[in-house]
């Protein structure tokens, strides 16, 4: 199709929504869509993150009432154009599944009535049977509140007229911040550190307490071979891609420097070896928490308006077993992994068979024990890097783009939706490219599945990660190949029964000599940590189910949006997550700070 006519075709159903957006008509506006069409907002509408799929829900909610008026019409959102100054511009796709849906696609920008606001867009267009185009997905997205825009504003390092220096300006700011902050930030790994960068681009004064001695030992004092599984061009870090000789798959060790410069490039006030004292309390007359910090050999009292706990997935999960008091040999959580080099020629089992197993399990083949067994408790979902990248990390991330443009057209796809695609035709193909990897897998005695839960339907990787923040799968670097090739042993199907002085026994009475048994059982729920750092009183308050997996209209819960107590906010997830959504928590926060949310 030629770009003039993507270009027409888009610009006349934007015309046409608009007339229908300006004159609150929410009937007009949902006939712009299929009958099985999508509608992801973030903040335009309202104060969340919401999706709705169907006609029937989509107008349902655009004629909800709010101060007296539909939420369309009191939005009044304006002014729409097409974008096409980005890779953004109106293109054509197709989607990936056996549906084989193709159409036009493309970006365009509008304007919000209530709150005074700007907004950016997304559709993906289709022909319906008449031949009419219409909407199969529309993303609308808040991008900044007037008058409160972020700054990108180059700084020219003169500092008042050069009268004082750099080094004085930011302790100044430092001090500031320290005496009132407007948000304490809990953990100061990827997640704590890019939103306290987006916070200070919004004018927001925000501190960070990290119980680290130094930034990046979240990832420093981890297992020493690790390294990210995706690739680094889609784990970029906000504002400051890494460097283009680093190497696709991230060493924990440069990764942890990297994150600690950026902590001093972005300018962001770090309280190190920092830990909250007692749980904290909130008073709603003056909707601000007390807080107690343990900071180097001072207690400090702080009272920030928001607390927002970025302390990534929750702590080890650690499974008991009768006897294990009485294993003879090293025993730890794959947390605390440090040196398989003091247990070369050691026979050593390895509990789990997710990505810190697969890991391990390679660090102690590499250093030369004896023997390794890997015993797997449950079925895993297992997909290769390679497959990956081809499949999902190319084709959202292609080098060379700008991160911003590709997190926008990769977030405007409403995730419910975006794993529908993936079980009508993505998992096969996901499987077709892993076969040989997979087949040699089984034979080894390895189990696998696409399913969360036994009988409940295949899902596709993603599907893990946002149910179960990535639990039960692994993105395979290299264990899948020793385990084929009999180097890594496979224990599968027999639950543990106890443990001896010397090993392990299972319920079916056979063992496995060790000596060393590492855990590699995960982490627990972030609601489990949420509740040992603020107690049951705030706790409790929190919206069900849990922090993170997915709402009914598959929105992920709780995490950058409201978390049903007033105050407290979460931030977690992956790099992409961090990367995007801490712009909506901080038009959130800022829009509390102003009176308009």
């Amino acid at each position: 199709m030629a770009t003039e006519d993507l270009h027409a075709i888009s610009a006349d159903w934007l015309k046409s929504l608009e007339i229908a957006s300006s004159t609150g008509d929410a009937m007009s506006f949902v006939s712009h869509f299929v009958a099985d069409g999508w509608f992801r907002d973030l903040l335009c509408f309202s104060w969340d993150h919401r999706t709705l799929s169907g006609l029937e829900k989509i107008c349902g909610f655009l004629s909800e009432v709010v101060d007296g008026k539909s939420r369309l019409e009191r939005s009044s959102l304006r002014d729409f154009k097409i974008d096409n100054h980005t890779i953004n511009a109106p293109s054509p796709f197709k989607l990936p599944g056996s549906q084989g849906i193709e159409g036009v696609q493309g970006a365009f920008t509008f304007s919000i009535t209530n709150p005074a606001a700007l907004g950016r867009g997304f559709f993906r267009l289709t022909q319906d049977a008449d031949g009419k185009w219409k909407a199969l997905t529309l993303f609308i997205n808040m991008e900044d509140l007037v008058g409160y825009e972020e700054s990108f504003a180059d700084q020219h390092g003169l500092y008042e007229g050069r009268t004082i220096t750099w080094e004085e300006d930011v302790d100044a700011k430092f001090r500031a911040i320290e005496a009132d902050p407007t948000v304490l930030i809990v953990g100061g790994g990827q997640s704590g550190l890019m939103f306290a960068a987006r916070l200070r681009r919004l004018g927001i004064r925000a501190l960070i307490i990290d119980e680290d001695a130094r930034v990046g030992d979240c990832w420093r004092q981890r297992y020493p071979n690790l390294t990210l599984h995706t690739p680094a061009y889609q784990s970029s870090i906000l504002y400051s891609p890494y460097p283009t000789n680093f190497p696709k798959y991230i060493p924990k060790g440069k990764l942890a420097n990297f994150l600690e410069s950026y902590a001093v490039h972005q300018e962001l006030c770090i309280w190190l070896s920092s830990t909250m004292t007692s749980a904290p309390i909130y008073d709603s007359l003056t909707a601000r928490w007390t807080v107690e910090v343990q900071h180097g050999d001072q207690k400090v009292i702080l009272n920030p308006k928001h607390l927002v706990l970025a302390t990534g997935s929750g702590s080890p999960r650690i499974p008991t077993w009768n006897g294990m008091d009485g294993f003879q040999g090293a025993l730890y959580h794959s947390d605390f992994h440090k040196d398989a080099e003091q247990f070369r020629g050691r026979r050593v089992i390895v509990v789990g068979a997710g990505n810190a197993s697969g890991d391990i399990c390679q660090d102690f083949v590499a250093h030369g024990a004896a023997e390794v067994t890997l015993v797997q408790r449950s079925a895993t979902c297992v997909v290769s890097s390679a497959a990956m990248e081809k499949t999902r990390f190319r084709q959202l991330y292609p080098i060379n783009t700008p991160i911003e443009e590709l997190d926008f057209r990769s977030n405007s796809m409403p995730l419910a939706f975006a794993l529908q695609l993936t079980k009508s035709g993505g998992i096969q193909q996901m499987k077709m490219l892993d076969k040989e990897l997979h087949d040699g897998l089984r034979k080894a005695g390895f189990n696998l599945t696409w399913e969360l839960s036994p009988g409940s339907g295949e899902v596709g990787l993603e599907e893990f990660l946002f149910s179960r923040l990535g639990s039960g799968t692994m993105l395979d670097i290299g264990c899948g190949k020793l385990i084929i090739e009999g180097r890594v042993k496979v224990k599968q199907g027999q639950e543990i029964s106890h443990f001896d002085k010397d090993g392990i026994t299972f319920k079916d009475g056979s063992k496995l000599l060790a000596d060393v048994i590492v855990l590699a059982t995960g982490n627990e729920p972030i609601m489990k940590t949420t509740r040992a750092l603020l107690g049951n009183e705030v706790t409790d308050r929190l919206l069900p189910p849990e922090v993170w997996g997915l709402d009914s209209e598959g929105e992920l819960n709780q995490v950058y949006r409201p978390s049903g107590h007033p105050g407290l906010w979460f931030a977690v997830g992956p790099f992409g997550a961090a990367r995007f959504f801490s712009k909506h928590l901080g038009l959130q926060i800022l829009a509390r700070e102003l009176g308009i949310a």
